[in-house]
């Protein structure tokens, strides 16, 4: 297979380099907190079985426990009621894991709003600067978000109001749905709505629109600031747990240097 032996060469003289997009796990990591009445989701967990002990002498190993929408992960369809008999993490198809991606860098305008909202005649002016969205790729926005990772606080963003985190408008997340050729979002928060999406009619525009359109979400992406506009491939690994509405997820990025 000569295409792929040219890519681990390249690979290896590093002409393409594989760029790490995922929050580490732990315990501290961020996690989404609803309002109540809505259940919420347990922080990330290790309970350990055995280290090299009496308990495993020669091994270590853990229960995890988290949930499947814990630090970056991947939104299957049938996680929002708009998509409830879509696919779910395991019915993803695996040619769709591994895509093309552009990423859209805002960093500057969230740094100045944290509310600010991605419009289509943003995507609009970044693609006739860049070219077009790629079929069947991912959308990744850039907002500067990741900086704020190791601080749940600041992460989340939230006071009186509610939570105050950048996003997607209401129009455009119903455009990237229903006429953009891309399979998914890609966003550095805690999930691919704005802070203050709750508010707005319908309520999550981006997991409405975009999973009921059978398309998929990935979220608390980090180190997209290493990313070109263009020319990216992203490859998405969640667990193929069946029945679940999404997962953890180890993102990368090849790019070509």
């Amino acid at each position: 297979m000569p295409v792929l032996q040219d890519l681990l060469d390249a690979m290896r003289a590093r002409t393409v380099e594989v760029v790490d997009l995922t929050a580490p796990l732990h315990s501290g990591t961020p996690i989404l907190a609803l309002p109540p009445p809505f259940a919420n989701a347990s922080p990330f967990g290790l309970t350990e079985i055995s280290r090299y002990d009496d308990r495993g002498p020669a091994w270590y190993w853990n229960d995890i426990r988290t949930s499947e929408h814990t630090g970056t992960h991947f939104d299957a369809p049938v996680h929002w009621v708009t998509a409830k008999d879509g696919e779910d993490i395991a019915e993803v198809p695996p040619e769709r894991l591994v895509a093309p991606a552009v990423v859209l860098d805002f960093s500057a305008q969230a740094a100045a709003d944290p509310d600010f909202l991605l419009e289509v005649e943003h995507v609009r002016a970044w693609e006739a600067e860049h070219g077009p969205l790629p079929e069947g790729g991912w959308l990744l926005y850039r907002t500067g978000w990741d900086a704020r990772s190791e601080d749940a606080g600041a992460f989340l963003n939230a006071n009186a109001t509610g939570p105050h985190t950048p996003g997607i408008s209401v129009d455009c997340a119903r455009w990237l749905a229903e006429e953009a050729p891309v399979i998914g979002l890609g966003v550095e928060t805690v999930g691919t709505d704005a802070g203050a999406a709750h508010s707005f009619d319908p309520p999550f525009p981006c997991h409405s629109y975009l999973l009921g359109a059978g398309k998929y979400g990935l979220t608390q992406l980090q180190n997209l600031a290493q990313l070109p506009p263009t020319g990216v491939v992203v490859i998405a690994g969640p667990l193929p747990i069946v029945g679940g509405s999404g997962s953890p997820a180890r993102v990368l990025a090849l790019v070509e240097r």
